[in-house]
């Protein structure tokens, strides 16, 4: 008797797409995801009640979210470029140029939150790609934009050397394109019981199987995970910025959206691995709203303090650098070059800071450090 034959990848089951998971195995994980998402909410509530303007975290949110995404498919891209497109489509004052390329990845991001409660149908999904490749080029090759890919090769996901390439995962080919995508859009356009975080587990999974893209798959699959969370939470994404937390992961997030891809339509395991990705993203925007207060509270203690602008710079600086204290501690010399002041000028500066109780010292001579005064800071 020949050995059955086992069907690779997921799409090729016969109760494909048919997605099952167990829900009791993942009540705890859920419990606990939105334990954390509730006191995300409240702390950014926290912030607006003490007047502190949300636009900044807002945009550092923005910023950081667009860089990890494409961090994820190994594209590195200018801070300040970013910067300034996020600035421009939040409509805050800006400076600086970008690139079409930039602003492209922020129009689709703010696309997919911000007008969370229209319909996403294939025109919209094949002008967020277009939007992501405005030349038509990825890295150097020309590929189709703008539309579902229609080659007749394999659509293949690989590693390695070249002759010594290993496939990780085969997508539906081109021909079976469209039957894929009215499914999955079917679904995510209809009203259903399920869970939103396990819907948005769900959308950015099923998305990445049927890969319809030549290029731009995974960004625009996170944007679809953005875009599924807006709709449940109502929340602005920078409360819990996925992309950011799936860089961190990003070798066990591949491996995970592998194992997803192939064999069974049960993926109670991938989700649950989604759903402790959220809730991470969900703590780290906690961490980071603290962060926020306590510099509005710094600044506030000392608002009647007559600083120079060097010392407001250099204490910037510290501040934005957080718990933990700024790489290699703040001296003299740093504090110099950070301001164009001479050495001895800079150290009056911090040696004033310092008497003012505004910076704590550490070491002598040389070995002088400087560090920010907030109680429970580690300096």
């Amino acid at each position: 008797m020949s050995p059955k034959k086992t069907n690779l990848y997921v799409w090729q089951q016969p109760d494909w797409p048919n997605w099952t998971y167990d829900t009791l195995a993942l009540c705890s994980a859920l419990t606990l995801a939105y334990r954390q998402h509730g006191i995300a909410i409240g702390k950014a509530q926290a912030v607006g009640l003490t007047s502190v303007s949300l636009a900044q975290i807002m945009n550092d949110g923005w910023v950081q979210q667009a860089i990890a995404t494409s961090a994820i498919e190994g594209e590195k891209l200018d801070l300040n470029m970013v910067r300034s497109s996020v600035m421009r489509k939040l409509d805050l004052p800006h400076s600086g140029t970008s690139s079409r390329r930039v602003d492209g990845l922020i129009d689709m991001m703010h696309d997919a939150t911000v007008r969370h409660t229209e319909k996403l149908d294939l025109d919209r999904l094949c002008r967020w790609q277009a939007a992501l490749f405005p030349e038509g080029i990825s890295g150097l090759k020309r590929i189709e934009t703008g539309k579902l890919r229609s080659f007749s090769e394999p659509m293949l996901i690989v590693s390695g050397k070249i002759g010594k390439e290993k496939i990780h995962y085969r997508a539906p080919d081109s021909g079976q394109l469209e039957l894929e995508m009215k499914r999955f859009l079917d679904w995510f356009n209809q009203p259903s019981g399920e869970d939103g975080i396990i819907r948005a587990a769900l959308a950015h999974l099923w998305f990445e199987v049927i890969h319809p893209f030549e290029d731009g798959n995974g960004r625009i699959g996170r944007s679809i995970i953005d875009m599924a969370l807006a709709q449940h939470t109502q929340q602005p994404v920078w409360l819990c910025s996925m992309s950011r937390q799936l860089m961190k992961n990003r070798s066990d997030y591949y491996d995970r959206l592998n194992q997803a891809s192939t064999n069974s339509v049960d993926v109670t395991t991938w989700i649950k691995w989604f759903i402790s990705q959220f809730t991470a993203a969900c703590l780290q925007s906690c961490l980071e709203i603290d962060a926020t207060l306590e510099k509005a509270q710094f600044w506030s203690r000392y608002a009647s303090h007559d600083l120079n602008e060097r010392q407001r710079k250099t204490l910037q600086k510290l501040l934005d650098a957080g718990d933990g204290g700024y790489v290699g501690a703040m001296t003299a010399d740093k504090h110099g070059k950070i301001t164009g002041a001479s050495k001895a000028t800079a150290t009056r500066d911090l040696r004033d800071l310092v008497a003012r109780g505004i910076l704590i010292i550490r070491g002598e001579g040389k070995a002088t450090r400087y560090f920010v005064n907030i109680p429970g800071w580690n300096q």
